[in-house]
């Protein structure tokens, strides 16, 4: 145990001195968001429609990975009982698919969006991300919350948008990205370089139109423009899938996904 700790604490003032731990609010917080993206009109909210619908998996879910927050007391202290992956979350229906990205992937135009000035908040709560999966617009402000008494670093790899990786030593430490998320890009993976367990994903949209699906599987993508649309939802480990929809004026259309579970491993 006093070697786990002795590596945690080298790991801790290695990662203060090269991630930038910083105090509670660092340097891209000073950085002024676009007020909008695009070029085009705004959408009018008078004829605006709604996509929704469920995602569910065809099939037994695979077991999610266990983890082992044993080298880290504070991870191990935070975490009582058995902990795993958030990978599959299903519903208690057995067969709702809950963190699934669902975004309009090609058909709005040139329309223009206003960028939310508050930030999402990302969060180090019990040695876990959360929420594991999210959206956000270009431009939007990302800010991350260490409420764990012990060292985080937050290690994103982009392959569009600009790789960052910082630490937060400090319980209540609260950073905004070194780096903006500038362009469009589904997904964006998050590490925990201290603790390997913890991830999560972003998806970057110069539009509005993007949900994550909850317990129950259901997602709702409002005011959106009448038109012919793309439809796609994501999943970290089953892949991408695809629906066409038209949307009139003030309507709702529902758009049912389903992902095929993979097979048993012999």
């Amino acid at each position: 145990m006093r070697l786990q700790m002795l590596g945690v604490g080298i790991l801790a003032a290695v990662c203060a001195a090269a991630c930038g731990g910083g105090g509670s609010e660092s340097g891209a917080g000073s950085t002024a968001a676009p007020v909008t993206t695009g070029t085009g009109p705004k959408v009018d909210a008078a004829t605006a429609g709604e996509v929704k619908g469920t995602v569910v998996i065809d099939g037994a879910a695979p077991a999610n990975a266990l983890i082992k927050m044993a080298a880290d007391p504070v991870c191990a202290r935070e975490n009582t009982g058995e902990q795993k992956q958030e990978t599959f979350t299903i519903g208690s229906d057995g067969k709702s698919l809950a963190n699934v990205f669902v975004y309009v992937k090609d058909g709005l135009g040139n329309f223009s969006y206003d960028v939310p000035g508050d930030p999402i908040v990302l969060t180090q709560k019990g040695c876990r991300y959360s929420p594991h999966v999210f959206g956000l617009q270009v431009g939007q402000k990302l800010q991350v919350v260490n409420e764990d008494p012990t060292l985080h670093n937050i290690h994103a790899s982009p392959t569009a948008n600009g790789e960052f990786n910082f630490g937060q030593s400090l319980q209540g430490q609260k950073n905004f990205t070194p780096r903006p998320f500038t362009v469009k890009e589904v997904m964006v993976p998050f590490k925990c370089d201290v603790h390997g367990w913890m991830n999560a994903y972003v998806g970057v949209l110069d539009h509005p139109y993007f949900a994550v699906t909850t317990t129950d599987g259901t997602f709702s993508l409002k005011t959106l423009p009448p038109g012919t649309y793309t439809i796609e939802a994501w999943h970290e480990k089953l892949g991408t899938t695809t629906q066409t929809v038209t949307v009139g004026d003030k309507e709702t259309k529902t758009v049912d996904f389903v992902f095929k579970a993979p097979a048993a491993a012999n």
